[in-house]
């Protein structure tokens, strides 16, 4: 891990919505992208779950800065769910970041310059109309179409692996932590988020396909929740280290 991507210092920012889609695996196939001593995050011991935040985000910049310094950014975070027991015994609850796309290169350079989000700019494109929302993007191939329409009860996700919408917000985020792992000196990067006024509110979705997850391959998967927030202040801590 290179001097300064250690989240150096905390970050704060508005977020106009953070629209998350939870795919389950089959814990087989998706343990070995988790570095040890990182576990899963596990539902019935048999699903793990690797999910996607796209978030469009208002005056990030380092805390404590003021507004006009910060930037409006629209970040794409693929994460998998997982689990970490401190040094002093503590079970955390968190995210592992696989990969992380934004709509600019200023954001791509600070973000790989001050993390290991493993940051690229691509084309981000958002249209809203009436009750739904499109997000897509023709260089990453992705396309994603929803519904935030309130009359009737929305449906979970066909073949979704929660049998209610109670047991999908287990598995929402943002988790209060984000960890990274350096093998080379044996500890964890913990990064704590902290947020107000975080209702996820369920989407009804129409379409949603990403290359991304295609690639993997992955032989028993199921897209099994949807979600929305909008309007939220948040912040992310200084990372703090914790050997492992």
């Amino acid at each position: 891990m290179l001097n300064l991507q250690k989240h150096p210092f905390a970050v704060e920012a508005y977020f106009e919505s953070s629209t998350i889609l939870t795919f389950a695996v089959a814990k087989e196939e998706l343990e070995k992208y988790v570095p040890k001593p990182l576990t899963l995050d596990l539902y019935e011991d048999k699903w793990g779950f690797l999910t996607i935040a796209m978030v469009k985000t208002k005056d990030l910049r380092p805390k404590g800065f003021p507004k006009f310094l910060g930037n409006d950014f629209f970040l794409i975070g693929y994460r998998i769910f997982v689990r970490y027991q401190t040094s002093t015994g503590k079970n955390l609850r968190g995210l592992y970041i696989l990969k992380s796309e934004t709509n600019k290169l200023k954001m791509e350079l600070l973000g790989n310059l001050f993390t290991r989000y493993a940051y690229t700019t691509t084309d981000i494109s958002q249209k809203i109309d009436g009750h739904r929302v499109e997000i897509q993007s023709d260089k990453s191939k992705f396309t994603l179409l929803y519904s935030r329409k309130t009359e009737g009860g929305m449906k979970l996700p066909v073949n979704s692996v929660f049998p209610s919408w109670k047991e999908a917000r287990r598995f929402v985020g943002p988790l209060p932590f984000t960890f990274e792992v350096d093998q080379t000196k044996n500890q964890v990067l913990i990064i704590e988020g902290v947020r107000e006024n975080w209702t996820a509110q369920p989407i009804e979705l129409i379409t949603a396909n990403f290359d991304f997850i295609d690639r993997f391959n992955f032989q028993h998967i199921q897209l099994s929740n949807a979600f929305e927030i909008r309007d939220v202040p948040y912040y992310w801590k200084k990372g703090v280290f914790d050997p492992c």
